[in-house]
């Protein structure tokens, strides 16, 4: 369990410091608690890594469920002890999904759809993170949305960020850029400790430092509190205590309470299982995971959080792609960031809530880079239409909409160009140049699959082959041929006779 400990502990505490901020910006964005997020964050690291057959992923509050989770406050009539019930069902859905092996669902989504789906996550980060960087934070951590609250966009979000530069914000990010470039591409070649103490970690030190300096005055620039990660800071144990929630049982007859779980369970089995793809396609050792298992270990996380006040759990391709690019590699970097999270909001919140979010930034920025890499779109371009262009619709989707939007959009292109392939590739018809008693004989032989979308095509080869002529159809390959594609063979035969063609039919060889 413990035996790569050396990559895992690293990978984790990463995660964590990338895990931390999403956990409370998603919770931010969705109008509860703070420190639902934290929960969800906790048992999406410890409950669901414990359970979870992911060796790599990495679960916790999810972006794609902020909408449902801010709607459903309203639609239970403004209580979120209604809300946690909720969850909780939502949690025994999945479980009975995982029992009844709806996770093959995850294998229909196509390999140019899961690529483009994380190039275009990488893209995303990238252009989220960009203004708190510069130190422009008014965006809630975590929300990836094109479209702002404040009437603003991702791209507007940058440009207008650089008309409130923060110059001590934007010396921290450079700075971090330059560590992490120098760690990756100069020491870590150099001494096996540069392995140990990576340079996400040297980052959020070098970040904690700095804070602690402008706060004291020995720098001339200074930090907004919005500039800085925030974790509530119970004053004892007490207070500790109540920053746990549960839910109100008694709203278990309550059928607009039965309607949100379900559309919780849904969505985050969904985000859930394009998460476990393309995480696979991210593991170096290209360990698949059982999707049944997954979609019980995320049922069993959300009855935990559900039942002490956290947000619905999924995994997170954010968390997940950091966890593969620092180095993780068992689910023990999920299961210990789990615990970092824990100890961090019992012991350590004053000293967290002195990380600046821009060193946060550079971390995640990086992360994206190595999802996008320019290499990526060259070689999906070599490949050819068929790949490039559901993979290009998928980031341009994920883009300007969201992760489920974007994933539909490429799904949908992909199975046009299936539509396109299967619709050329039915049948063929050759006309053969030997004459028999002065008949031209045609010879049109079907594909294992002729289903109605070729009913057009059939019906004008037929047309074209010329009177006074024998014609041939070929079944002998076919294992499944569309009603419609019988009738319009049934109806040709009947007329063929009206221009002299004869009809044979071959059904085996």
């Amino acid at each position: 369990m413990f035996k790569e400990i050396k990559n895992d502990l690293p990978a984790s505490i990463v995660v964590f410091f990338v895990a931390l901020p999403l956990c409370l910006g998603i919770a931010l964005a969705s109008g509860v608690p703070l420190f639902s997020g934290i929960i969800a964050g906790i048992v999406g690291g410890i409950v669901v890594g414990i359970f979870s057959g992911s060796t790599l992923g990495v679960s916790g509050p999810a972006a794609g469920l902020v909408a449902i989770v801010s709607a459903s406050f309203v639609t239970l009539g403004g209580s979120w002890n209604a809300f946690y019930m909720a969850v909780v069902i939502a949690g025994v859905f999945q479980i009975l999904l995982g029992f009844a092996k709806a996770g093959i669902i995850a294998y229909f989504f196509p390999s140019s759809v899961i690529k483009g789906m994380l190039s275009g996550i990488g893209l995303l980060i990238i252009l989220k993170q960009i203004p708190h960087a510069l130190g422009w934070d008014k965006d809630i951590e975590g929300d990836d949305a094109f479209f702002q609250p404040d009437g603003q966009n991702t791209f507007s979000e940058i440009i207008r960020a650089f008309d409130f530069l923060n110059e001590g914000v934007l010396i921290i990010s450079v700075v971090s850029f330059a560590i992490i470039i120098l760690w990756d591409q100069v020491l870590i070649k150099k001494h096996k400790i540069f392995g140990i103490l990576n340079g996400p970690l040297v980052v959020v030190v070098f970040g904690i430092i700095m804070s602690s300096l402008y706060q004291s005055g020995f720098f001339n620039f200074s930090l907004n509190p919005d500039q800085l990660v925030k974790i509530p800071m119970p004053e004892d144990l007490s207070g500790l205590v109540n920053l746990f929630s549960h839910p109100d049982f008694s709203a278990i007859t309550n059928i607009e309470v039965w309607k949100t779980a379900a559309v919780i369970a849904v969505i985050a089995s969904l985000e859930t299982l394009l998460c476990v793809e393309a995480t696979d396609k991210l593991d170096p050792f290209k360990r698949i995971t059982p999707t049944n298992r997954e979609l019980k270990a995320q049922g069993i996380g959300n009855v935990v959080s559900g039942l002490i006040g956290g947000l619905p759990i999924t995994q997170v391709i954010v968390r997940s792609s950091a966890n593969i690019t620092f180095g993780g590699k068992t689910k023990m970097s999920t299961i210990f960031h789990g615990f970092f999270l824990l100890v961090s909001a019992l012991l350590f919140a004053n000293v967290l809530n002195l990380i600046p979010l821009s060193s946060l930034a550079v971390i995640l920025i990086m992360v994206g880079y190595k999802l996008a890499k320019p290499s990526l779109f060259l070689s999906m371009y070599k490949l050819g239409k068929e790949q490039f262009i559901p993979f290009l619709v998928t980031i341009i989707a994920i883009l300007a909409t969201d992760l489920l939007k974007g994933i539909s959009a490429g799904i949908v292109v992909g199975i046009f160009f299936t539509l396109i392939h299967a619709y050329r590739n039915s049948h063929h018809l050759t006309e053969e140049v030997i004459k028999e008693n002065e008949r031209t004989i045609y010879r049109l032989t079907l594909a294992e699959e002729v289903t109605f979308f070729n009913k057009a095509e059939v019906i004008k080869e037929l047309e074209s082959i010329k009177p006074n002529s024998k014609v041939i159809i070929d079944f002998s390959k076919s294992v499944y041929l569309a009603y419609d594609i019988v009738d319009v063979f049934k109806d040709y035969e009947n007329n063929a006779k009206s221009k002299n063609i004869i009809v044979e039919k071959i059904y085996s060889k």
